[in-house]
């Protein structure tokens, strides 16, 4: 038992040390980009109501959620998923607001997959929302900053897939499908399965026009040529304004220099019902998953009170830390090298080294030496860690004898010279 206690659960994990740091750089780095454009920080509850997130809203299954109950009895829920906890919170400040919201965020989002997926169910995950805003811009600048932020990561190879889900809404109109057959058939396209999409499709009572075009869906991707090339298959108009959607989105991002990052999939779809416009995907190699996820929700808001457009994206900082490491792209962190080991005679003279290092932004460990233990010893534990410099005083504390463990070498220098 005391040994069980010692581990987590399936889907969580310790991180802690160089990892642990580098981390947290990689999200400053992040939210830094996301400063840039003018975003400002927002923090919900790590758990809410669990109709918040009820599937009705388009989240996610209430099976893969981590519910529980209050002393009063209300179902309550780990956030599954920061957009639905945002458009709550912005309807709840900013009722009146008509003019748009730049919000981002860093926060943990926890879904209860199964563990055959080999996922976390507990995820850090960064992110911003952009409330407000209908137009081409805001999409557009949406995207910027999903490569802007790739790149800040330290990616250089990756690519963000675009599509818009009023193309194939479009047509789910036109044919008048049932919500079980509309279902199947949504599952199908979105796992590229050409076979299943043909066999339902020839089934449905509808004009051969539109199965067609639900065949050739699965195959629409690939450049902007390949998805205005979709215009044969339909005369529908809500596909039609979607293509032409994709080509404006596509025109500002020439402006922003970006263009050559984003490729198209007309037959990309999500679990997550809100989407009404603009969807996309950001993939990399070393990860099995796509590590950003993102799309248009114009209706989303109005379930809480207050009937605005949105977009937004989410980046999975777990994923995306995986693929760093697979494609070994180091970054860079600032780990403290350099430790003070000092007698207890020389604590004053080991207090003031350690201030005139850290006056100067030079992180150091301040340790004093047990009488049981022998310099040896310290400079085994410096080499388990990161420190590299062990600086020691000794009871008369005139003299910094310092050692240099990757040279393994010791040289001696009157502490006034390192003062300064």
């Amino acid at each position: 038992m005391a040994n069980k206690l010692l581990h987590t659960p399936d889907g969580v994990r310790d991180i802690y040390g160089v990892e642990c740091t580098r981390k947290a750089a990689i999200q400053n780095r992040i939210l830094e980009i996301f400063h840039l454009y003018g975003y400002q920080d927002i923090e919900t509850p790590t758990f809410e109501f669990f109709d918040i997130f009820h599937e009705s809203r388009g989240s996610v299954k209430a099976k893969e959620m981590f519910k529980f109950f209050d002393r009063d009895n209300h179902t309550l829920v780990l956030r599954p998923d920061e957009t639905p906890a945002i458009a709550r919170c912005v309807t709840k400040y900013f009722t009146e607001e008509d003019m748009p919201l730049r919000l981002c965020y860093l926060e943990r989002a926890f879904i209860n997959n199964t563990s055959y997926q080999g996922r976390l169910k507990e995820a850090a995950q960064t992110g911003v929302e952009l409330i407000g805003d209908d137009s081409s811009d805001a999409d557009a600048e949406i995207l910027a900053m999903v490569i802007r932020a790739l790149k800040a990561a330290g990616l250089t190879e990756f690519q963000v897939e675009l599509g818009e889900v009023d193309f194939f809404r479009g047509l789910l109109e036109e044919a008048g499908m049932d919500e079980e057959m509309e279902e199947k058939l949504r599952e199908l396209i979105e796992n590229k399965n050409y076979f299943g999409v043909e066999e339902l499709v020839i089934e449905q009572p509808i004009p051969q026009e539109l199965k067609d075009a639900f065949l050739k869906l699965p195959e629409l991707f690939g450049s902007l040529e390949e998805i205005q090339a979709a215009r044969e298959f339909t005369k529908n108009p809500r596909a039609l304004r979607a293509i032409d959607r994709l080509e404006e989105v596509n025109r500002i991002l020439e402006y922003y220099d970006l263009s050559e990052y984003v490729s198209y999939d007309l037959g990309m779809l999500s679990q997550y019902q809100y989407y009404t416009g603009i969807i996309f995907k950001a993939y990399t190699y070393g990860t099995g998953d796509y590590i950003v996820n993102g799309g248009r929700y114009d209706k989303l808001l109005v379930q809480f009170g207050k009937d605005a457009p949105a977009v937004g994206f989410g980046i999975s900082v777990d994923d995306l830390m995986l693929a760093l490491s697979r494609q070994k792209i180091d970054t860079p962190v600032r780990v403290v090298n350099t430790m003070i080991l000092f007698e207890p005679e020389s604590r004053e003279q080991a207090i003031r080294l350690a201030k005139h290092f850290r006056d100067t932004s030079m992180p150091v460990q301040l340790q004093l030496k047990k009488a049981d233990k022998t310099l040896e010893a310290y400079k085994a534990y410096a080499g388990r860690t990161t420190i590299t410099n062990l600086l020691y005083l000794d009871e008369k504390g005139f003299s910094v004898k310092i050692v240099n463990l990757n040279l393994d070498r010791m040289d001696e220098i009157p502490l006034s010279e390192y003062l300064k």
